[in-house]
């Protein structure tokens, strides 16, 4: 019996485009699904050393929620390259300042750490609104249960 493994080429990727809206979703369950799609991991295809991912449009990026006290105890730390230089900002002010950060920040740190991992990250798109300017992509609503998808 003959069975050989079937191995992508990157003239078989067809990329999709999927919207998600984070109003009321718990970061990190939102990250999970997000970080799935961008890596292809829900398409028969996956290969693990290929960027098989989707696009995905997340909005309402500032009204996601977080669990817990997190909102005053999650810190994100930074370093100024000077001696003494580490600054750190807690969620809520974090979320006053950059309102998009949290979520690219959770769902950046879900993707592999190289080169195959920032390729899969330029696919990710975070609005603090409504609007976002890919209404032509047409994006679907993302389709895993437990995430709210918006039609566009």
């Amino acid at each position: 019996m003959s069975t050989k493994t079937y191995s992508p080429k990157p003239s078989d990727i067809q990329r999709e485009w999927f919207i998600v809206d984070a109003e009321g979703q718990t970061l990190g369950r939102l990250a999970t699904e997000v970080a799935r799609v961008l890596r292809g991991k829900h398409k028969p295809t996956y290969a693990p050393h290929m960027d098989m991912g989707d696009c995905v449009i997340i909005i309402n990026a500032d009204k996601i929620r977080v669990t817990g006290n997190k909102e005053r105890d999650k810190l994100y730390y930074r370093h100024t390259q000077y001696p003494g230089g580490l600054r750190w900002l807690n969620y809520d002010q974090m979320k006053n300042r950059h309102p998009t950060y949290p979520v690219e920040k959770a769902v950046r740190g879900m993707l592999p750490k190289n080169n195959l991992g920032s390729q899969m990250f330029k696919k990710l798109r975070v609005y603090t609104g409504p609007d976002h300017p890919h209404e032509a992509q047409q994006p679907k609503p993302l389709p895993i249960r437990g995430i709210k998808g918006k039609e566009s």
